[in-house]
């Protein structure tokens, strides 16, 4: 209720409905009370002395009845010679109103004394028909249900371009500005469905200049870095050549990183899918790129080939796998890599190490590209902070993500595949 913008507006228009009948209905009651009484009580007082004196003294009872056969009142007659009341069940007894004169029969004139001690009280029959009352309380409730109704309909209709302006911000966030949010309104939510596309259109030109001076610089450096690589080849071997080298090829693992994030950035429409075995697929890569390390296979060879890429699949085991081996030096147990079906269908690719871990807090942000939780030791073994985060674009390209978590003692990095 405190998330639904239209049940609390009806709500508001409840009770606004509600507070004005109250006050109407007060405000009707004192007009009447303060005006109208001044001019129906001398009325009232004045036929009421008629019927009074048609009764008689002392109060005749067949005249009583007469007057209650012809008119739709009550009479109750109270005396020393005489007792009769028309309507035993409607007349309340005197001492309900505790005296009060601004209450009961005498407030209005009702009430007659006769010489002889006999005192009279009128008063109205009421609704001549017992079931009437229910039957317009029904009505009036069916009806506030059904103006209830239709404040609600017409209120969803009026805000129902919340819903696309919000579907519309959700894909912009995930990177989707193909589809912009539809206009069927002219009003303010239409001049906002107008200006979220606006600001969309001006957040994609520079996420596109961004990537395309990205994609420029890469490939740029790339030549260079090449003939830089072949000089240092030719320096004389020894400790500074094996430090270059070995810069030089984290520069270019960076740069193939970063043409590879941006290749994803398009999503699903930048993979080639095929059917692919994943158990085998996983036992090659360990067995062509990770021959001599320590690793434990937990592989589910009974799953039946999936449709996904299968060199951004390489890459993204490739990357889990370095992952764990960089950061479980010295661990009592190997890396374990595993493959499974989840509850809900989808595919579970991934390794679990039995490092020390990370803290809460960097676990969260782990996948973030350029992002070291131990930037002295990540120097020291490699890597520029990209892996995690190609992983976790290869597992929303293939219609999942990529699940960290604390495995207690080590990590463990699970991309889900949709299949």
């Amino acid at each position: 209720m405190r998330h639904s913008l239209k049940w609390r507006l009806v709500i508001v228009f409840i009770l606004l409905t509600l507070a004005m009948t109250g006050v109407f209905l007060v405000g009707m009651k004192k007009m009447v009370t303060a005006g109208w009484q001044a001019y129906a009580k001398p009325l009232v007082g004045d036929y009421i002395d008629k019927l009074a004196l048609e009764i008689g003294t002392p109060p005749s009872v067949d005249k009583a009845k007469a007057i209650v056969a012809r008119l739709p009142v009550t009479l109750k007659i109270d005396g020393p010679q005489v007792q009769y009341n028309s309507h035993p069940a409607l007349h309340r007894p005197w001492s309900d109103y505790d005296g009060d004169p601004r209450y009961g029969p005498e407030s209005w004139g009702l009430v007659r004394t006769t010489d002889d001690g006999h005192r009279i009280t009128f008063g109205l029959v009421g609704p001549l028909h017992s079931e009437r009352p229910r039957v317009f309380g029904w009505i009036t409730l069916a009806a506030l249900l059904g103006l209830t109704l239709a404040a609600y309909a017409y209120v969803r209709r009026m805000l129902r371009p919340l819903q696309h302006i919000g579907e519309g911000v959700a894909r912009f966030g995930a990177g989707d500005f193909s589809q912009p949010i539809a206009q069927a309104r002219r009003d303010e939510l239409g001049d906002l469905a107008e200006r979220v596309n606006t600001m969309a259109k001006s957040l994609q030109g520079m996420l596109d200049a961004k990537r395309a001076l990205l994609l420029a610089i890469s490939h740029e450096l790339r030549s260079p870095l090449t003939r830089a690589r072949v000089n240092a080849e030719l320096v004389g071997e020894g400790e500074h050549r094996d430090a270059l080298l070995r810069d030089l090829s984290e520069m270019r693992d960076l740069i193939s990183d970063l043409l590879e994030s941006e290749r994803l950035a398009t999503g699903h429409r930048a993979l080639q899918t095929e059917a692919v075995d994943l158990a085998a697929l996983a036992r090659e890569v360990v067995a062509t790129q990770f021959a001599t390390a320590a690793l434990a296979l937990e592989l589910d060879a009974s799953m039946e080939p999936v449709r996904a890429d299968p060199m951004r699949v390489k890459l993204l085991l490739r990357n889990l796998i370095d992952n764990a081996l960089r950061h479980s030096a010295g661990a009592a147990r190997a890396p374990i890599v595993s493959l499974r079906r989840e509850d809900d269908g989808r595919v579970a690719l991934g390794v679990r190490d039995f490092g020390p871990g990370v803290s809460d807090e960097q676990l969260q942000r782990l996948s973030e590209p350029f992002y070291r939780a131990d930037s002295a030791r990540a120097r020291a073994t490699g890597g520029v902070g990209l892996g995690l985060y190609l992983c976790r674009l290869i597992a929303q390209a293939h219609g999942g993500e990529l699940r960290l978590r604390h495995a207690e003692p080590g990590l463990e990095a699970t991309a889900l595949l949709g299949d």
